[in-house]
């Protein structure tokens, strides 16, 4: 780890308050970062900010919506100044479940939640970022957009879209010195493992480990430190490009 790395720097992590996002929050807070925590659980955002110490923000958004990233972002502006590291973590799935039986309201949470929230910081952060001259954005997709698994059609849609999007702002971007970034992780051991998995039970565990050749669930660890080196200046030649952290799932 490199202590002092994000000295400085001024993150922003969506969905911060538990699983990955909590993980890249605490990682960049290690390294000299000050984090604001955007989360629509608001309780769990000010435990986390709390837990971890430091300079964390914590933030109530629902990142579906455009208005309240709005709201969000002006608050880490008035504490913060600016930004320079957007990490598009927050996401949602509907249950393992055949794709016809995803109601209509599940499939508009998924992609209002998965892909819509890019949009919407994207429309709220990115002219922060132009002014600053620089940043970077990391956006968290999945290895269900690049290797599906039946039974998430709709949340596999979605994460692929993100994997493409993160590829189509990293070319728009590269002008303003905004590198745009993707981080692929397997199914992790967070709170969304039962939703994907269909339940939680020692059998689908291991159906689920059964497909990955490393033969574990990724960990929050996993993806921050993914996330830390593709937002550090040692990965500045590096946008567009969608990092698998996946035990070899996406082989």
């Amino acid at each position: 780890m490199n202590a002092g790395r994000f000295d400085g720097r001024i993150a922003v992590v969506t969905g911060g308050a538990s699983g990955f996002g909590r993980g890249i929050a605490e990682r960049f807070v290690r390294e000299g970062a000050r984090v604001a925590i955007l989360d629509i659980d608001e309780a769990g955002a000010l435990r986390a900010a709390h837990e971890i110490g430091g300079e964390v923000l914590a933030v109530h958004c629902d990142v579906a919506r455009l208005d309240s990233v709005a709201r969000a972002a002006a608050r880490v502006l008035d504490a913060f100044g600016g930004i320079d590291i957007l990490v598009n973590n927050a996401g949602t799935s509907h249950r393992n479940q055949p794709m016809l039986e995803v109601s209509e309201e599940e499939f508009d949470r998924v992609f209002a939640v998965n892909v819509k929230s890019i949009y919407n910081t994207a429309k709220t952060f990115v002219p922060v970022l132009r002014r600053r001259g620089r940043g970077v954005i990391v956006n968290i997709g999945s290895t269900a957009g690049i290797r599906p698994r039946p039974g998430l059609v709709w949340y596999n849609a979605s994460k692929a879209a993100v994997n493409a999007l993160t590829r189509a702002m990293a070319i728009e971007l590269a002008p303003d010195r905004i590198r745009v970034v993707g981080v692929a992780p397997v199914a992790g051991d967070t709170p969304l493992l039962p939703t994907f998995m269909g339940g939680d039970t020692p059998e689908l565990r291991a159906k689920f480990l059964a497909t990955i050749p490393w033969g574990r669930f990724s960990r929050p660890e996993d993806v921050a430190a993914a996330v830390a080196f593709l937002a550090s200046d040692e990965a500045e030649m590096i946008t567009g490009a969608v990092l698998e952290v996946d035990g070899g799932r996406c082989i």
